[in-house]
C-alpha cells in the first residue's frame, strides 16, 4: 500500500511540474482562466488536478506556403512564400483569449492571403519576377501588419519564392528579354565603333597638326637661314665698301704713279715681249704673251 501511495506521489510531483524552453514563454490556465504572469525559461510548478500550464515559441517561425497569386492582367502567378514571424512574448495572453493557440490557420494565413491578393491584383505579372518583386514583399508586410501588430503578432518578412509565370507569358519575357540583350549588344558594338572612329580621326589630327608643325619649323627654320645669308652678305658687301673706301681715301696719285713703276720694272724683268699701251699718266697694261 506504501508503495503504491509512494508512486502515487512520484507521479503527482512529476505532472506538476514543467520546463519552459528558451525560446519559449508560458502561461497557466487554472480553472479555466488564463493568469496574468506570463513564465519565462525555466520550471514551472502546478497542481495538474486544478491547472495546466500553456507555452508557445517566441523564436521566428518560417510559415511556408504555396499560393496562387492574381495579377492586374488578370493571370494567376503560382508563388512559394515565406512567412517570416514571431509572437510578441507580452501578448501570450491575449493570443489565447482572442484568436487561441491554433492562431496560424485562424488569423495568420487569411490575413495574408487578403493582403496577398490586393497586393499582387495592382502590378503585372511579370513585375513579381522582376527587380519590382521586394516592393510586392514590403508592401505585403505593411498590410499584414495594420492586422496583426495589434493582435500581438510580429511579421518580420514576406518571402516570395520560386514564381512559376504561366508559359506563354514566360516565353515573351524570355524573348523579349533577349530583344534587349541584343540591343544593348548592338548598341555596345556601336558606341565601340564610334569610339574607335573618334580616335582615327584624333590620330588623322594628330598627324596633320604634326605635319603643320614640321612644315611651320621648316619654313621658320629656311627664313632663319635665309635671313642669315641676307644679312652675312649684306655684311660683307658693307665690309667690302668700307674696306674700298678705306683704300680708296688712302690712295694718292703719287702712290698710283710709284705702283706704276713697280709694275713696269717687274714687266721689264720678263723674258717675253709685251705691249705696253698707256697715255703717259696711268698706264693700261696688256701683256699677251708673243712667242
Amino acid at each position: 500500500m506504501k508503495k503504491i501511495l509512494m508512486l502515487f506521489i512520484s507521479v503527482a510531483c512529476l505532472s506538476s511540474c514543467t520546463i519552459v524552453k528558451q525560446d519559449e514563454v508560458g502561461v497557466k490556465r487554472k480553472l479555466g482562466r488564463i493568469k496574468d504572469r506570463i513564465y519565462g525559461p525555466g520550471p514551472i510548478f502546478f497542481n495538474p488536478f486544478l491547472a495546466t500550464i500553456i507555452k508557445t515559441p517566441i523564436r521566428t517561425i518560417n510559415l511556408a506556403t504555396t499560393l496562387g497569386l492574381p495579377s492586374r492582367e488578370g493571370l494567376t502567378v503560382q508563388a512559394e512564400i515565406s512567412i517570416l514571424y514571431r509572437l510578441k512574448n507580452d501578448k501570450l495572453k491575449t493570443v489565447i483569449q482572442e484568436v487561441g493557440l491554433d492562431f496560424e490557420d485562424v488569423l495568420i494565413f487569411p490575413v495574408f492571403r487578403s493582403a496577398a491578393a490586393d497586393i499582387c491584383a495592382r502590378f503585372d505579372a511579370k513585375d513579381m519576377h522582376s527587380s519590382k518583386r521586394s516592393e510586392i514583399e514590403k508592401q505585403i508586410k505593411a498590410r499584414m501588419m495594420t492586422v496583426l501588430d495589434g493582435k500581438g503578432f510580429e511579421i518580420e518578412e514576406v518571402l516570395m519564392k520560386s514564381i512559376s509565370l504561366p508559359v506563354g507569358l514566360s516565353r515573351a519575357i524570355e524573348e523579349k528579354l533577349n530583344s534587349e540583350q541584343e540591343a544593348q549588344r548592338m548598341e555596345f558594338v556601336k558606341d565601340r565603333e564610334k569610339r574607335e572612329a573618334e580616335r582615327k580621326i584624333i590620330m588623322a589630327n594628330g598627324d596633320k597638326q604634326a605635319k603643320i608643325i614640321a612644315a611651320e619649323a621648316m619654313r621658320e627654320q629656311t627664313e632663319i637661314e635665309a635671313r642669315g645669308k641676307a644679312f652675312a652678305l649684306q655684311t660683307e658687301a658693307e665690309g667690302q665698301k668700307k674696306a674700298n673706301d678705306l683704300l680708296n681715301s688712302n690712295i694718292t696719285p703719287m702712290i698710283l704713279k710709284m705702283k706704276s713703276i713697280e709694275a713696269f720694272l717687274e714687266l721689264s724683268k720678263s723674258p717675253n715681249s709685251k705691249v705696253i699701251i698707256t697715255d703717259g699718266k696711268t698706264p693700261f697694261l696688256s701683256l699677251p704673251d708673243i712667242k
